[in-house]
């Protein structure tokens, strides 16, 4: 199974330790569009118009500054950098040994700066969002979509896909072929900070599962105990699965030990 998470925009600065190994980060065939990209939000980090050209704030310089630095800088793992309300929700470090183990073989987070990371892979912090286009790379969806296509296949084997990523993030992978079949879209009602926060306990909720679901009905039982469930087939064979979820109003019940 794989479960794709979108980043968090702002991230969490590492006050020491080593610069991040690029050849050390899993899913190496990235790597030659990370180099490019990696070169190029560089470039443009240190221009003037910067801000303007990664449609962020001009107040966040400091952040844009730190995209200049990303082969120095101190790196931590992906779920460390990560922050915000569905990392929180997610609650890794509090995750037992088991769904600790099975989060970092099950999660991916689709990346603008790296295409894809799991949640142990050292990075460094970064200002980039997939909406962005970059000079000499382009648009950075379009970029990372023909990678990580092969990648991202290869990776979810035969299992399934539960996407809980937001629509920009989305843009950079459509499952297709026999993976098309069990890709499973989480859909929450509601404003954007509550539904970040729900996929958050929903990647915890499955993480904390002692039995991989192998199908979409499978998935929405395991987690109807946990919330609300209503799962609707695709309307086309290259659409997904769509799962509505909605939280309980009282936290889903601790994993047994």
């Amino acid at each position: 199974m794989l479960i794709l998470l979108p980043p968090s925009e702002g991230k969490t600065q590492p006050l020491r330790g080593r610069p991040m190994d690029p050849a050390a980060l899993s899913l190496p065939a990235l790597a030659p569009t990370r180099d490019a990209v990696a070169a190029a939000v560089a470039q443009v980090s240190a221009r003037p118009d910067a801000a303007a050209l990664l449609k962020v704030s001009p107040t966040l310089s400091a952040e844009i500054a730190r995209n200049t630095r990303l082969a120095t800088a101190p790196a931590a793992a992906a779920l460390r950098v990560y922050s915000g309300v569905l990392y929180d929700a997610l609650g890794y470090a509090a995750l037992s040994p088991a769904a600790r183990r099975r989060a970092n073989r099950w999660l991916v987070v689709i990346s603008a700066l790296y295409g894809a990371v799991r949640p142990t892979d050292r990075i460094a912090p970064y200002r980039l969002s997939m909406g962005v286009r970059l000079p000499g790379v382009g648009g950075l969806a379009a970029t990372w979509r023909p990678v990580l296509d092969p990648v991202l296949t290869a990776a979810a084997g035969r299992g399934l896909v539960v996407d809980c990523r937001s629509s920009t993030y989305a843009a950079a992978w459509t499952p297709s072929g026999g993976v098309a079949s069990r890709w499973v879209q989480v859909q929450v009602p509601g404003a954007t900070h509550h539904a970040k926060h729900t996929r958050g306990l929903v990647a915890a909720a499955l993480c904390s599962l002692a039995e991989e679901p192998r199908t979409p009905e499978a998935l929405a039982q395991s987690l109807a105990p946990r919330f609300e469930v209503a799962l609707a087939a695709p309307t086309r064979p290259s659409h997904p699965w769509r799962l509505s979820i909605t939280p309980p109003v009282t936290p889903f019940p601790p994993e047994p030990s």
